[in-house]
């Protein structure tokens, strides 16, 4: 099995060349990504989820978690035949996203746009008129998603702070049941109470509607009877993975933090022996992209 002694190896969490893509949730075959005027940024990534899978993306910042997510989410586009989530490639098949088949949290939030529906509206909003301008979705669950966030519905949302704000965006990302959720570290301004029952609240979609989710997240507190599976990454590559049971570094309780401590040091210590022996490593020739990504579609998709 490749180590972080050797993170030139890609690890493949389970992908046989004979298994048709549409046996997993999700489905990444040798996936190559590049921005335009840029070396490969993502190289050769393979990973497999089955369908009820709770993995946890980590890495050093800029290892490419976010781009992977975005990729995965149908933001950019790449080969059809190298990305498929519930079977279909997500860049071109826009109905899993506009559906809510598969569903996407990313970390930004804009002050100056506020969103009800499908229409962006410029100026001040409350809760309410965004959470309720969003139509198709079941009451029950909007309301256990607003208790469980403990949203005031009356908060103007130009008034609040950085956390209640997020509150009512992962609300508003959470009202349509997706059947695959992408999370790129969504609860940074949460207290610790609000993490811990937003995390029971995503175990009980895998457990109980058989959804995936693919976390990125740098808080590793109390995930390790979360996760079900891992996935670390290093410089675009995904270095290590599998289901939780095949890491023996979690086999005696050791805390998933200790762990991602572990890794990440190692990591660190590798560049900069890496950039002693071979003075500019790291360092790629620019290629550009053939399928020309734009930033400016990505925000809209």
């Amino acid at each position: 099995m490749p180590t972080l002694d050797n993170p030139g190896v890609q690890t493949v969490i389970g992908v046989k060349e004979d298994e048709p893509m549409d046996s997993n949730a999700v489905f990444v075959n040798s996936l190559q990504f590049s921005f335009p005027g840029s070396a490969p940024f993502i190289s050769d990534f393979s990973l497999k989820l089955p369908a009820g899978s709770r993995c946890l993306l980590c890495g050093a910042n800029g290892a490419g978690k976010s781009t992977v997510l975005q990729l995965l989410a149908g933001k950019y586009m790449v080969s059809k035949d190298s990305l498929r989530i519930l079977g279909r490639p997500p860049f071109h098949d826009t109905a899993l996203t506009c559906d809510g088949e598969l569903a996407y949290l990313g970390g930004t939030w804009r002050r100056d746009v506020a969103f009800a529906g499908d229409v962006p509206l410029q100026g001040d909003m409350s809760a309410r008129e965004m959470i309720y301008g969003v139509k198709g979705v079941k009451p029950e669950r909007r309301d256990r998603l607003v208790k469980m966030l403990d949203i005031d519905l009356e908060w103007n949302l130009m008034r609040t702070s950085d956390g209640q704000r997020r509150r009512v965006q992962i609300a508003m990302g959470l009202l349509k049941e997706y059947t695959v959720l992408f999370m790129d570290e969504i609860t940074v301004d949460l207290d610790v109470l609000s993490r811990l029952d937003l995390l029971r609240f995503f175990k009980s979609e895998c457990e109980e509607r058989g959804a995936t989710i693919i976390y990125a997240t740098h808080i590793f507190d109390g995930m390790e009877k979360w996760a079900t599976h891992l996935a670390y990454m290093e410089e675009g590559l995904l270095i290590r993975g599998g289901p939780t049971s095949e890491f023996p570094e979690l086999e005696k309780g050791t805390r998933l933090l200790d762990v991602m401590e572990a890794w990440l040091r190692a990591e660190s210590k590798q560049r900069k022996l890496k950039k002693k022996v071979e003075p500019g490593a790291g360092t790629k020739t620019p290629v550009s992209s053939p399928f020309m990504p734009s930033k400016h579609l990505a925000f809209f998709r």
